[in-house]
């Protein structure tokens, strides 16, 4: 790395869709790579595939980004000094630099039709052969490497549609260096000539557009998918071509997010088929399919950019659980691994549940506010923050909330059959019977003296607390579940205990008829 140069890095998405969790890993690694060197992060949108844009995608890019915390320094909404930031509106520049390398013999006019082209494909492939666009096919084909300057000059004025396509050397073996790789060669001898600009819709390729942006806008690292290690080495090459490879970034490819099975490339089909979302937000596509987000799913944005950070990459000790400012001092590319990371949803879950565990009583009974609201029952501040805290520990989602203690708000309904059949049985109906007097006796009914009464009553009567206190609960809340039983006592109050133990002995009976396990 050259320490004299300022730290610029690019995300650079195609506004075509949802944003795969692949490349909210992908901006992350830049975000954390720039934060780390004091560098500047950019969100550049690469919308040159006009059949391919879709309404909506742009704006859902943005907001996926803001809710993982991902802070843009320049970009379409924020602008720079290198505006505009979507090559849409950039694409007068483009032209420019593709007549550049016409110019200079590194790129040619062809106007060759589709049929032209898919002639020569049926005749490669009836030889068994694959076909490829290169120099064994170029000088064939109406192309301005065959045509004269005055044929190609007089077609391009009359409007026949042309490419630019890059003028592939022959036989050249390119020597490129990654980050995460480290020496790469390609023999040109395999490489098409790719198109670089479309007169049709004067639009640029992804290979010409990203290599004049990234030069104009000083970016110092592309950190990108592997999915585009194949193309590194047109874009050496071009870089070549234009007499920037002072200036060339220096390149970082990363490693695919693999199916939880291991094999292949996840996909949104994988995350329908398992139950899990594979994009940060939800998201409703043009033909109405709506697809599952990991915000509207509960996980908080901190576990998720936590879970997504260590799919890749590897800290080097045993630590899990990293705020995004101890990612940012953590953060290296020589440790980002070179094989595929397995995506596991469990492992996603369980960051969920421990950022979930540490939470402060005060956003957890926030939390707890809006689900128990979303349920018709308003819970007063104080209380949201005690119930929350006693549950927090088991709960993954906010979603786990109403399940894990609406018993506190609503008596029950139904008890667990197989809690009834191992608990209420023998004596202790009698004994709950006992223990509801006793209650209703009590001239306070905090936790402190609920605990302490309960305790003394079982010593001096020689009852079995075990069997006891596990028929309260039952009574109280339905099944043997939930946090501390005084905690709840407390919380549900005297009035409310009793009578919730009056309805259990009438609907459980006295136990006569249970038979022991």
């Amino acid at each position: 790395m050259n320490s004299n140069r300022p730290i610029r890095v690019r995300f650079a998405p195609s506004p075509t869709g949802a944003l795969h969790i692949g490349g909210v890993r992908t901006a992350l690694y830049n975000y954390l790579f720039a934060r780390r060197h004091g560098g500047a992060f950019i969100l550049r949108i690469e919308d040159t595939d006009s059949q391919r844009f879709v309404p909506g995608a742009e704006a859902y890019i943005m907001e996926s980004l803001r809710w993982c915390g991902i802070h843009i320094d320049e970009g379409v909404e924020e602008g720079g000094p290198h505006a505009p930031y979507r090559q849409s509106e950039r694409k007068a520049i483009y032209k420019e630099y593709a007549l550049r390398l016409v110019a200079s013999g590194d790129a040619y006019y062809a106007f060759d039709t589709p049929e032209e082209l898919n002639a020569l494909r049926a005749e490669a492939e009836g030889k068994g052969e694959t076909f490829s666009y290169n120099y064994a096919v170029r000088d064939r084909l109406a192309t301005s490497l065959r045509l004269s300057p005055d044929e190609v000059q007089q077609r391009i004025e009359r409007g026949d549609q042309y490419v630019i396509r890059f003028r592939m050397p022959e036989n050249e073996e390119v020597h490129m260096h990654d980050l995460i790789r480290g020496d790469v060669r390609m023999n040109t001898a395999t490489l098409d000539d790719k198109v670089l600009y479309k007169s049709a819709d004067e639009l640029p390729t992804y290979h010409l557009a990203n290599i004049v942006d990234d030069h104009l806008m000083e970016i110092s690292h592309v950190i990108r998918g592997e999915e585009w290690l194949p193309s590194l080495p047109l874009h050496y090459l071009l870089y070549r071509a234009f007499g920037w490879t002072d200036t060339q970034p220096e390149f970082a490819h990363l490693p695919l997010l693999l199916k939880p099975t291991g094999q292949g490339k996840l996909s949104k089909r994988d995350g329908d088929k398992l139950g899990f979302p594979v994009f940060p937000l939800q998201w409703t596509a043009p033909d109405g399919e709506v697809s599952r987000g990991y915000r509207e799913d509960g996980y908080f944005p901190e576990a998720f950019i936590n879970m997504l950070a260590l799919l890749g990459w590897n800290p080097g000790t045993e630590q899990e659980i990293f705020s995004m400012e101890e990612l940012i001092a953590a953060f290296s590319l020589d440790r980002v691994s070179k094989s595929g990371a397995r995506f596991q949803p469990e492992k996603a879950r369980w960051f969920n549940a421990q950022y979930m565990h540490r939470k402060s009583d005060e956003e957890v009974g926030r939390l707890y506010r809006k689900i128990m609201s979303e349920h018709g029952i308003e819970v007063e501040k104080a209380l949201s923050e005690r119930i929350g805290s006693l549950i927090k520990e088991r709960a993954t989602f906010p979603s786990d909330f109403w399940e894990l203690s609406f018993y506190f708000f609503m008596a029950p309904e139904s008890y667990d059959e197989k809690n009834v059949r191992k608990f209420w049985k023998g004596d202790t109906p009698r004994h709950i019977a006992e223990l509801r007097d006793m209650l209703a006796a009590l001239p306070v009914f905090d936790m402190e003296t609920v605990d302490r009464e309960i305790h003394a009553w079982v010593e001096r009567m020689g009852y079995p607390i075990g069997p006891i206190m596990n028929a309260f609960r039952l009574a109280v809340v339905g099944a043997c579940k939930g946090p501390g039983m005084f905690d709840i006592c407390e919380i549900v109050g005297q009035r409310e205990c009793v009578e919730r133990i009056d309805r259990a002995l009438e609907r459980l009976g006295n136990g006569d008829d249970k038979k022991e396990d």
